[in-house]
């Protein structure tokens, strides 16, 4: 099997997410959770998706769809598309599965997998992460990884524009 099919095996849909979850918790392994947009890949995300792999077994990035980022950032967003940006996220030996969400924040599938773990950068206050409140009610745990300063995809797309 060539590496980019192997690649591609990692994104998968939340149905099929679900079951691998399932049997995962069976097996008593550990789901870490994180989401975002991961328009235009930078040493921040970097950080926060290894330090995410540190508190699971498995970790699952959600991704928002192209739609759904046009919806939170504006019109002329996303840079890469769904494909380019999930391709990317996967191809991280590190991260286990990709998944894509399309609402405008990924609670439903956080209900529907139940990760140990959610997590997001330090721009949260945690008490406003989406999904905190689901998560604390079955005893999983809201982390928050700290930001490096500056690193954006905003602030990379503006270097860009100068």
């Amino acid at each position: 099997m060539s590496l980019i099919s192997k690649v591609r095996e990692k994104i998968i849909n939340t149905d099929i997410l679900a079951l691998k979850v399932s049997k995962w918790k069976k097996n008593k392994m550990k789901v870490a959770f994180t989401n975002g947009c991961f328009d235009i890949l930078h040493l921040g995300h970097l950080k926060i998706l290894t330090k995410s792999k540190e508190f699971g077994d498995r970790l699952i990035v959600a991704i928002n769809s192209d739609e759904s980022v046009r919806k939170l950032k504006g019109k002329e967003r996303p840079v890469n598309d769904f494909q380019t940006r999930s391709h990317m996220l996967a191809s991280f030996s590190f991260v286990d599965y990709v998944v894509k969400f399309s609402d405008d924040t990924p609670k439903e599938l956080i209900q529907k997998i139940k990760p140990d773990f959610l997590i997001k950068g330090g721009d949260y206050k945690k008490k406003d992460i989406v999904g905190n409140d689901i998560v604390s009610s079955y005893g999983g745990e809201t982390v928050i990884i700290p930001l490096i300063n500056g690193l954006s995809s905003t602030n990379t797309i503006k270097k860009i524009n100068k």
